[in-house]
């Protein structure tokens, strides 16, 4: 049994975070779902423009939205959902054989309404529409991101928080999740409406890489998922989220992101090692999926209680990290971070048109 099936097989999804129209022509994204056990997809700004930027794929389309008038942000869109929309279809029947929880594909709104929650709800209903059922759309776990989760649930929409780093920030999230929620029960609307918070990890480490002292190295990321872990355990076992299961609704699950091994020195495959837990996905890039798929290793379960989680940060704080204010940082950097793609990916996309 390979690895990667061995892993979903103990109750753990297995997404790909990476999507070109490349890998949906020459069925590359079609053997993970048949051969590695790839059961949804998760895209990003990032993600997509390496993919228009990387090649030729998309000149035609871009060409023919721009006869049609379309420029920029809504071009994009255009070719995104394309791409996203085959890709849905491929995990349809993932989709439908459980009922909804998995196959699915996540779409991001545009990084530059992550402080606008008013303009990020409006985008998130529009994109939705035009996507397919088992569409997630994207919305970072910033302040005001918990202002559009909570509207964006409560009209029914899917949604996968992003750029969420800290227990803090998947509590915030998956409490407007479960506001929304509780409105919609409240409003005798059906409150099954999905929902994951992603959790950023490796990033932790990156960070840090050149302030800590050898024996800490790579061992942040993992002690920040294994906190939140046990917080979501907790949720899940609480009386709030028993009470909306029991009226119909389903739990939002904890996914791992950001799970690509950024240390050469460090095994390709720890973060995804590190998070074996039923009930949660873990999103990751190809390399590391067909690292994993090859010789990655399922080992214990992340404990209940989050292990040595605080053991861990207390020796991160005596080594002078400040984890809380780490955690904003990386927010604040990750969002930029986005912009920056998105920044280029616009200019990518107009470049292309310049030369069509």
């Amino acid at each position: 049994m390979k690895p990667t099936q061995a892993l979903h097989e103990l109750g753990q999804s297995l997404w790909i975070d990476n999507i070109t129209r490349t890998m949906l022509d020459d069925g590359t994204l079609a053997s993970y779902i048949d051969e590695l056990s790839v059961t949804g997809l998760t895209s990003n700004p990032t993600i997509f423009d390496k993919a228009i930027g990387g090649g030729n794929a998309y000149d035609d389309q871009v060409a023919e939205l721009h006869e049609q008038g379309l420029t920029g942000e809504e071009l994009f869109f255009e070719l995104a959902i394309t791409d996203l929309r085959r890709a849905a279809e491929l995990f349809r029947p993932v989709f439908e054989r459980t009922a909804g929880v998995d196959g699915r594909v996540s779409l991001e709104v545009s990084p530059t309404l992550a402080d606008d929650a008013e303009g990020t709800i409006k985008q998130v209903a529009d994109l939705y529409s035009r996507g397919e059922e088992n569409f997630f759309i994207k919305i970072p776990g910033t302040i005001a991101g918990r202002k559009a989760i909570e509207e964006s649930i409560y009209a029914g929409i899917p949604v996968n928080v992003t750029l969420l780093f800290s227990t803090e920030h998947y509590l915030g999230a998956a409490d407007s999740y479960m506001r929304g929620i509780e409105r919609r029960i409240e409003a005798g609307l059906n409150p099954d409406v999905p929902s994951v918070a992603s959790l950023f990890i490796s990033r932790w480490d990156a960070a840090v890489a050149d302030q800590v002292p050898d024996e800490l190295r790579n061992r942040l990321g993992i002690a920040i998922g294994k906190r939140t872990y046990a917080a979501y355990r907790d949720l899940l076992e609480s009386d709030r989220m028993q009470k909306l299961m029991n009226e119909g609704a389903r739990p939002q699950r904890l996914l791992w992101a950001s799970t690509g091994t950024k240390d050469p020195n460090a095994s390709d495959t720890l973060y995804i090692e590190a998070f074996a837990s039923p009930l949660t996905v873990n999103t990751m890039p190809d390399k590391t999926l067909h690292a994993f798929a090859d010789h990655g290793e399922v080992g214990d379960l992340v404990p209940r209680d989050g292990g040595d989680a605080e053991e861990t940060l207390a020796a991160f704080g005596d080594a002078g990290i400040d984890v809380d204010a780490l955690a904003a940082k990386l927010q604040e950097d990750g969002k930029q971070a986005f912009v920056d793609s998105w920044n280029q990916l616009l200019e990518t996309i107009s470049r292309q048109r310049a030369t069509a």
